[in-house]
């Protein structure tokens, strides 16, 4: 049986299916860190005009997620990465890479160069990703402080 292929496009967090993806990335998170803050972004805050929400689909089924929230911090403007997740079952299939590949583009498309993200330290295939995409550490940022749990990470991209 051949698998049907992946779709990733830019869609409203409200889409169908968009929820219950990101109740499952909420479970997945408070199972890694049950006792430690956490900052994730509801379906409302999804919505909001400096976000750009991009999603993986089989078929109707969203099984990936990602955003982009445009920031700024003093004169420092640029786009945070948020909310990057694939459905376990779905894993290993370069959809985070996909996800990802997406919002650089997005962040191009929004004249931004430089983009920042905090992941956990107990999400290693995470931080592979992100270092396969080119991403270093970097010290915390915006409303972010240092935190041992928390990792963070930045990457300068060209806009052509």
């Amino acid at each position: 049986m051949q698998e049907t292929e992946v779709k990733v496009c830019v869609v409203n967090p409200a889409s169908p299916g968009i929820a219950a993806l990101i109740q499952e990335l909420d479970a997945y998170l408070w199972a890694l860190y049950p006792d430690e803050p956490y900052h994730y972004l509801t379906i409302a805050d999804l919505q909001q005009p400096q976000v750009t929400f991009v999603a993986a689909y089989r078929g109707p089924i969203p099984i990936g997620c990602g955003a982009l929230v445009l920031q700024q911090s003093g004169a420092e403007i640029y786009g945070e990465i948020k909310r990057i997740f694939v459905s376990p079952p779905h894993r290993g299939r370069r959809i985070g890479r996909q996800l990802m590949a997406l919002l650089e583009d997005q962040a191009r498309l929004q004249g931004l160069c430089l983009l920042k993200l905090e992941t956990g330290i107990y999400q290693p295939e995470s931080l592979r990703l992100y270092e396969a995409m080119g991403y270093q550490t970097c010290r915390a940022f915006g409303h972010y402080i240092d935190h041992p749990l928390s990792v963070f990470m930045e990457k300068q991209i060209g806009l052509g």
